[in-house]
C-alpha cells in the first residue's frame, strides 16, 4: 500500500534528521544565530568596523537556519498527514512527491552542514597515480578514473582531464582533473588516500588474485592570490601531449611539467592547445598544491606532530571483487555491497560518512 511506503520513506529518513539536530546543537548554531542577530539590532551596529562580515555571517547562518527548520516542520507535517484517514488519490500522489522532495532535501541539507571548511566550496584539481605493480595498478588507476568522472556526471559536475599519461600495456600511469560545480573540493578532498583494489587479475594467465593500489591527491581551486616563487627552485620540462584527437596532440612539445625542487610537487598540463596555456594551468596548480603544503605543515605543528613526507599516505579504502564482493572505507567502516555502483560513481554515502567523521575531529 503506498500509504505504507510513504510512512516507511519517512521512517528511515528520520536518522539522517536526528544526525542533523545534533550537529545543529552540537555546533551551537542556535547561539551563534542569536548573538549574531542581537548584534546587527545594536543601535550603533553601523559603526561597527567588522559591520559587514558580521552582516555576511549572520545573513548567511539565518538562510541555514531557515531550512534547518523547514525540514523539521515539513517532517512533522508530512509524518502527522499520513496519519489521516480518507486521503484522497490526488492527496497521496502529491505526498509521494513531496516526500520525495523532502528526502533530496534533507540529505543535501546534511552535506551543506559539513562543508563549512575554507576552500569547501572551491572547484578542485583531482589527481590520481598508478602505485607499484606495473599493468596491475595501471589498469586500477584507469578504474579509478573513470569512477570519479561518472560521479561527476551523476552530481552535475564539470570535470575536464588536463592531463594523462598512458601505460604502455594498459591503463594510464597518471591523470588529472579539474572539477567544477557547488562543493566539490568539500566532497572531493574525502577521497585524498590510497585505494586499494583486490582481484582476480585480467592479465594473470593462470587466474590468480592481485592486490593494486592507486592514489588519489585533491587540492582546491585557490584565488589569484600572489606567492613568491623563486624561478630557480623551478625545473620546467615540455613534452608532447598523449591522447586522442587534435591536430597539435603528438606533434609539438606542448605539455609542460613544473617541478618545484624544494618541495618535491610536481604539477602538469597538456589540455590545452599552447604551451604557454598548459605552463598558466600548471603553475595555477603549483600555487595551490604549495599553499594546501604549507598549510597542511601549520596545522601539524599546531598538533605537535611531526610533518611526515608527503608520498602515498594512508589506506583509506578497499574494494574487493574476489572471493567476496565488498568496498569498504577504512575511516568511517562503511561497507557498500554492490562494488559495481560504487565504481560507477556511487560515492555519495562514503562521502557523507567521511565529513560526519571529520565534523567530529
Amino acid at each position: 500500500m503506498i500509504i505504507d511506503d510513504l510512512k516507511e520513506s519517512l521512517k528511515q529518513l528520520a536518522p539522517a534528521l536526528q544526525a542533523i539536530k545534533e550537529y545543529w546543537k552540537n555546533a551551537d548554531l542556535e547561539k551563534e544565530f542569536t548573538t549574531l542577530e542581537a548584534q546587527t539590532l545594536q543601535e550603533n551596529f553601523w559603526q561597527n568596523k567588522d559591520q559587514a562580515s558580521i552582516l555576511q555571517k549572520f545573513q548567511h547562518l539565518k538562510t541555514k537556519r531557515g531550512l534547518y527548520l523547514h525540514l523539521i516542520d515539513t517532517y512533522a507535517y508530512y509524518a502527522e498527514l499520513l496519519e489521516m484517514p480518507d486521503l484522497s488519490e490526488s492527496d497521496i500522489a502529491t505526498l509521494e512527491q513531496d516526500i520525495k522532495n523532502l528526502i533530496k532535501d534533507t540529505k543535501n541539507f546534511k552535506v551543506s552542514l559539513l562543508l563549512d571548511k575554507p576552500h569547501d566550496q572551491s572547484a578542485c584539481f583531482l589527481n590520481i597515480n598508478a602505485g607499484a605493480g606495473g599493468t596491475e595498478s595501471q589498469d586500477w588507476a584507469n578504474i579509478l578514473l573513470r569512477m570519479y568522472l561518472r560521479f561527476c556526471e551523476r552530481n552535475k559536475f564539470a570535470a575536464q582531464i588536463i592531463d594523462i599519461q598512458q601505460a604502455e600495456e594498459a591503463g594510464i600511469k597518471s591523470a588529472t582533473l579539474y572539477i567544477t560545480g557547488a562543493n566539490t573540493y568539500g566532497m572531493l578532498k574525502t577521497e585524498q588516500g590510497v585505494h586499494r583494489l583486490v582481484r582476480v587479475s585480467p592479465f594473470d594467465a593462470n587466474k590468480r588474485r592481485h592486490t593494486s593500489f592507486a592514489a588519489v591527491d585533491v587540492t582546491p581551486e585557490l584565488p589569484d592570490i600572489h606567492i613568491e616563487i623563486n624561478p630557480e627552485d623551478l625545473r620546467i620540462d615540455t613534452y608532447r601531449a598523449g591522447g586522442a584527437g587534435g591536430q597539435h596532440v603528438n606533434k609539438t612539445e606542448s605539455a609542460v611539467r613544473i617541478t618545484h625542487i624544494p618541495t618535491g610537487l610536481v604539477t602538469q598540463c597538456q589540455s590545452q592547445r599552447s604551451q604557454f596555456q598548459n605552463k598558466e594551468v600548471a603553475f595555477k596548480m603549483l600555487k595551490a598544491k604549495l599553499i594546501a603544503h604549507e598549510e597542511e605543515i601549520q596545522r601539524a605543528k599546531t598538533a605537535g606532530q611531526t610533518k611526515q613526507k608527503i608520498e602515498w599516505g594512508s589506506q583509506i579504502r578497499s574494494y574487493v571483487l574476489h572471493p567476496y564482493k565488498m568496498v569498504k572505507d577504512h575511516r568511517t567502516d562503511i561497507e557498500h555491497m554492490q562494488p559495481d555502483l560504487v565504481l560507477d560513481g556511487d560515492l555519495m554515502d562514503f562521502i557523507e560518512a567521511e565529513l560526519i567523521r571529520l565534523a567530529g575531529t
